[in-house]
Order: C-alpha cells, then sequence, then structure tokens
C-alpha cells in the first residue's frame, strides 16, 4: 500500500521529470531558430554575391560556368543544412527517450517491489501463483528491453541511411555541376 509520502515523492519526481524535458525541449528549439537565423544570414550574404557575379557576366557561356559553379556549394550548403537539422531532433529525440527510458526502469522496480512485498505476504500455498506473477512481470521486462533495442537498431539504420542519402547527393550535385 502506497503511504502520503510516497505518493508526494511520485508526484515531485514526475514533475521533475517534466520540467526536464520542457527545458529539453526548448534547446532544440532554440538551436533550430539560431540554425535558421544562420542559414537566413548566409543565403542573403550569397544572393548579393551571386547577383553581382550575374550582373558582371558578359555573354551566355560565362552565365553557364557561373550557374554551374553556384549549384556545387548550394548542393553542399543544403545537404549541411540538413544534417544539422537531423542532428537538433535527433539529439532531442535521445534525450525524450532517455528520460522515457529512465522512468519505465523506475516504474519496473517499483513493481517489482511491490510483487516481491506481495509475495513475502501472501498466504501459505500461494506460492505457484505468485511464481507466474513473477515470471509474467520478468517476461514483460524482457519484451520492453527487446522493443528498446528493436527502436534504437531502427534509429541507427535510419542515420546510416540519411547519411548515405545525403552524401549521394552531394555527389550528384558536384557531378552535374562538373559537367556543365
Amino acid at each position: 500500500m502506497l503511504t502520503a509520502e510516497q505518493i508526494v515523492a511520485a508526484q515531485k519526481a514526475n514533475i521533475e521529470t517534466i520540467f526536464g524535458l520542457t527545458q529539453k525541449a526548448f534547446e532544440g528549439v532554440e538551436k533550430l531558430i539560431e540554425l535558421n537565423v544562420q542559414a537566413t544570414k548566409a543565403a542573403l550574404s550569397e544572393s548579393a554575391n551571386s547577383t553581382q557575379a550575374m550582373l558582371s557576366v558578359k555573354d551566355a557561356q560565362e552565365l553557364l560556368t557561373l550557374q554551374a559553379s553556384l549549384m556545387q556549394p548550394l548542393a553542399e550548403k543544403t545537404a549541411a543544412y540538413s544534417r544539422h537539422l537531423y542532428d537538433i531532433a535527433s539529439g532531442t529525440t535521445a534525450e525524450f527517450g532517455k528520460a522515457a527510458e529512465a522512468q519505465a526502469n523506475e516504474a519496473q522496480q517499483k513493481f517489482m517491489s511491490v510483487v516481491d512485498n506481495a509475495s513475502k505476504n501472501a498466504p501459505a500455498g500461494s506460492e505457484t501463483a505468485v511464481a507466474v506473477m513473477k515470471s509474467a512481470v520478468s517476461a514483460a521486462n524482457n519484451a520492453m528491453e527487446s522493443v528498446q533495442k528493436a527502436v534504437k537498431q531502427a534509429t541507427e539504420m535510419a542515420e546510416a541511411n540519411f547519411n548515405t542519402v545525403t552524401s549521394s547527393a552531394v555527389t550528384a550535385a558536384k557531378t552535374t555541376a562538373k559537367k556543365r
């Protein structure tokens, strides 16, 4: 049976977790805003430079060469922006995942404590029911760990695929720029 102190302590821990996650979410938003401000400043500066360069073009061939030279850096910068965006999102998601995992582990430990206390106070002859209960809890814990491992592997695979696609896009842009 839960005491008033245990309930207050649990509520306090939950509030601290919520405030911690809220802080992490705001940090992610701040990083995103900073990234977008930097990207906008760079884009404005590059746009001004590109406009100046286009105004000084003397013929169509020079214009085509200029356009080709502008495409490669644009692709690389777009890939870099995407990578930064992905890093911010995955970092924030990882923080939420760690908090959820910690909460789940704590809940599992508390539940096991309740099961252990119940088994100690169980009437004689209920050993089989207690063993079944413990076995069920153990199976649920193992299933949870398997899901967590699968999610981690899927996340790692998604990151590897993202890196491959980004690298391929930059390479394709470089190849296209060289052909012009």
